[in-house]
């Protein structure tokens, strides 16, 4: 897949911008608060209907603006397709692709991109909930059905959180506790689809990551990636750095049923007490290891950049295998400034064979040479330079 042409309205501080793309590196450059990064979190948005800076689209349309157009030019093979979302600031937000309209959440499956920034590196340092965004996230790309599965879960759980916290209340174990029995049911069909899937993914980027990461890094590490389950913990307190037995590999959907049938009966005291669900995927987790200990808490920083940067290049190397519109685009958002030489020199051999990568840097000497070939200059909202 490649970008040949991007063109925003409206977007961040862009009124109108069109800039030509070609195969191969692309590199943004201009000093800080000039745009490059809006201009990537753009095309992220056009693949995954999500900004990685920002939890609400306003956020992305120019200030005293009702609306801002991302609209990208994309090639594969010989077919092209003119991708366009509208953003608004009152209404739904719309998408096209080739003029005519389409629902919305449809519009990523029409362009595939894999970003890495600098706040990626709360995938390995942050909370869990991060790590649980990035693989639920990716399952979405990859089987957009699961984005219902997701949403239908986290219903369930809002309702059934709701039921204990009264049952807690009121003291009550007589017909809300029937009730709850009925939102198990519910809770545990959808939370172990998503388990399962879950677990399977893990399973796909294991070795991509532990190839990824030693490509980067230039050492073996041990990069080693396992499930935490809450399903499987002894206590509700129990967290990634417990027992290894709240581990687990590939777990098919009826594994993790009864599993979490018998999770849900033996937390069943301790919720109502506490007015809360204790057991699920909404508290498992991704247990980074380097070298057999948890990667959050004793990574030094260069390890735990090498290892988020990893994780994004495994997940690019999961989708490019499965593709059928070619590669997805690599994008790294400021990545460069913060590895050595040594490191910088193995991530551009890393990606030099993706059909297009996207760079951002504030200075140019800290990107290697070989994906400086097509050079655009930013400044204030504008592309003041290209080297085309």
């Amino acid at each position: 897949m490649i970008v040949r042409q991007l063109s925003l309205t409206d977007f961040r501080n862009y009124e109108n911008l069109d800039v030509a793309l070609r195969p191969g590196a692309n590199l943004f450059v201009g000093s800080n608060g000039q745009g490059k990064t809006n201009l990537v979190e753009a095309l992220g948005f056009l693949s995954t209907l999500g900004s990685h800076r920002v939890s609400t689209d306003h956020a992305m349309i120019r200030q005293g603006q009702d609306a801002a157009i991302v609209r990208a030019r994309l090639s594969h093979a010989e077919r092209e397709v003119l991708a366009e979302v509208q953003i608004n600031r009152s209404l739904a937000n719309r998408a096209q692709v080739n003029r005519s309209p389409i629902k919305t959440r449809e519009l990523p499956r029409y362009f595939s991109s894999v970003l890495f920034a600098p706040e990626d590196l709360a995938l390995v340092r942050a909370e869990p909930s991060g790590r649980r965004r990035f693989m639920d996230e990716l399952l979405v790309v990859r089987f957009p059905r699961l984005s219902g599965v997701i949403a239908d879960y986290e219903r369930v759980l809002r309702q059934r959180n709701t039921l204990l916290k009264s049952a807690r209340q009121v003291g009550s174990r007589g017909d809300q506790l029937s009730t709850l029995d009925i939102w198990d049911e519910r809770l545990i069909a959808f939370g172990s689809e998503i388990i399962h899937a879950r677990s399977a993914l893990v399973d796909e980027l294991g070795p991509e990551v532990s190839s990824a990461y030693t490509a980067i890094a230039g050492a073996d590490h041990g990069a080693i990636l396992t499930n935490y389950l809450s399903i499987l913990a002894t206590t509700p307190d129990d967290d990634a750095t417990d027992s290894g037995a709240t581990r687990a590999g590939i777990v098919t959907v009826a594994a993790a049923a009864e599993a979490f049938r018998a999770a849900l009966a033996r937390l069943r005291r301790a919720e109502v007490d506490r007015g809360v669900t204790l057991a699920g995927p909404h508290r498992d987790d991704l247990i980074l290891e380097l070298n057999g200990l948890p990667a959050r808490g004793y990574a030094s920083h260069g390890e735990s950049w090498s290892f988020a940067l990893a994780l994004k290049l495994a997940s690019a190397a999961v989708l490019r295998r499965e593709s059928s519109t070619g590669d997805p685009v690599l994008i790294l958002d400021d990545v460069f400034a913060e590895l050595d030489r040594s490191r910088r020199g193995r991530l551009a051999a890393a990606v030099g064979d993706f059909e297009q990568v996207l760079i951002t840097a504030a200075v140019f000497e800290d990107v290697p040479e070989n994906l400086a070939t097509h050079v655009v200059h930013i400044m204030a909202g504008r592309v003041v330079e290209d080297d085309a």
